[in-house]
């Protein structure tokens, strides 16, 4: 039986011990043989992850606490803002975010019920769901192909004297076109917010200065689910540089709450029974004076344990992803005339999330045909998402309402939902399997 002089001796056994069992048990050894399946994305760790892990789990805090802490300090200085807020998940952080953007402290600017929000149909669901859940209306525009993000050109024909904010994702890595969507913003004084979930490390440059996307709206969003950039299993995470939505975040976030003092610090802003709030008798405990309709959707100190660590590598992993697109799009050059493939958008670094292809239909082929190919080949595919949003069961009961609006027509939207799908260029793809994986993809289109 095992004796330690101190607990911090225990804990380095310990953790030399799990480091010890990745290396014998989860480590891979055996290189990509040809025919393997590909998935199209992993979790990408090592020994680091857990053990930072198992310490976050010996101190047995369990909720949000100095791992926490940790992460979101290093994470706002690595992207570049003031402040950034750990949630439980990529689709708590675009809740967040939206619902930050209704609180009644924000004065005209308040998004109210019946309010315009203007986004795309073409994308995941939860950068939408939240404007219906709370009773505003998103306004859709059609995207672009083959940026596959919002037709820049349709923003003015979508404006209303009710549009308080346009809410839309970067495209699988492929930022939007943020020059001008941050202009029209400007100009109409409309809140931006950045789902920044596919897109995490994609840098983007207007008039010269290079930033993270992310920060160049009012709010950003990521997701740290295991098949993007980096992962805690499940997490998210909210950021911003202004300090008003910043406080309103963590309302929000922390059951709506007005206090802001952090767990386990009673009184820390000194005046927990001296104020005055609502109709509440004068002194009432700060710590249960709620001033929103807020949630409780922090993250655990073991997800952000794993977080800390995979900050560190993650520089590794965008330079990986963009690597493998690369060497993808150039093994796939040669279908050109039967695929659409992805394009950069202008004054973009992207920190590709997957590898999107439209199969042209002039070419008599059938997008479904192709991924069944692909994927008996073991290469596994993904649609872009919803495709087209409206055209799901959850619109059923609000279809050709004034629950929505769509600006102009969604052509391209719709060509995306029947010819598009995607493949993955996660960082622990090898060249041997992207290589196979272009293989398979000129087969599947080659001998149809």
């Amino acid at each position: 039986m095992a004796t330690w002089n101190s607990e911090q001796e225990a804990r380095q056994q310990i953790k030399e011990l799990v480091a010890e069992y990745y290396h014998d048990f989860k480590e891979k050894k055996e290189p990509y043989k040809e025919g393997e399946r590909i998935t199209y994305a992993a979790r990408v760790f090592d020994e680091k992850e857990m053990c930072a892990l198992t310490d976050a789990a010996l101190d047995f805090w369990l909720t949000t606490g100095r791992f926490a802490d940790e992460f979101e300090k290093e994470f706002a200085k690595w992207i570049g803002v003031k402040y950034a807020h750990l949630v439980n998940s990529g689709s708590s952080a675009n809740l967040i975010a939206f619902m930050t953007l209704t609180a009644p402290e924000l004065g005209e600017r308040q998004i109210k019920r019946g309010d315009e929000v203007i986004t795309v149909a073409c994308g995941f669901p939860t950068t939408v769901t939240p404007v219906i859940q709370y009773g505003a209306i998103p306004v859709f525009v059609d995207v672009t192909v083959p940026q596959y993000n919002i037709d820049v050109t349709k923003l003015e024909d979508a404006l209303s004297e009710k549009t308080k904010a346009v809410m839309i994702a970067h495209t699988l890595g492929n930022p939007f076109d943020l020059t001008q969507v941050k202009a029209f913003c400007e100009k109409h004084n409309l809140w931006l917010v950045e789902d920044n979930c596919d897109a995490l490390g994609t840098q983007y440059t207007i008039n010269g200065e290079t930033k993270f996307t992310g920060t160049w709206g009012d709010i950003g969003t990521s997701s740290f689910y295991p098949p993007h950039h980096m992962t805690m299993g499940e997490g998210g995470c909210v950021y911003t540089n202004n300090p008003k939505l910043h406080r309103l975040i963590l309302s929000f976030r922390d059951w709506g709450r007005d206090c802001i003092c952090p767990s386990g610090r009673d009184n820390f802003c000194g005046h927990r029974f001296d104020g005055q709030f609502g109709e509440l008798p004068r002194g009432y405990d700060h710590k249960y004076v709620y001033s929103h309709f807020g949630y409780n959707l922090k993250v655990t100190d073991m997800q952000a344990a794993i977080g800390c660590e995979q900050l560190k590598k993650f520089p590794g992993f965008i330079e990986r992803r963009r690597h493998n697109w690369e060497r993808l799009h150039k093994a796939l050059e040669c279908v050109q005339d039967k695929l659409i493939l992805p394009e950069a958008a202008e004054n973009s670094r992207p920190s590709w999330f997957g590898f999107l292809i439209s199969v042209r239909p002039e070419s008599g082929l059938k997008r479904n045909d192709v991924t069944a190919y692909i994927e008996k080949h073991n290469v596994q595919t993904r649609l872009l998402f919803s495709g087209n949003l409206i055209k799901h069961p959850c619109f059923d009961q609000i279809r050709g309402t004034a629950a929505y609006r769509v600006a102009g027509n969604l052509e391209n939207t719709e060509f995306i939902m029947n010819n598009t799908f995607w493949v993955g260029v996660y960082p622990g793809m090898t060249d041997e399997m992207i290589d196979y994986m272009a293989k398979v993809i000129r087969e599947a289109v080659e001998s149809e």
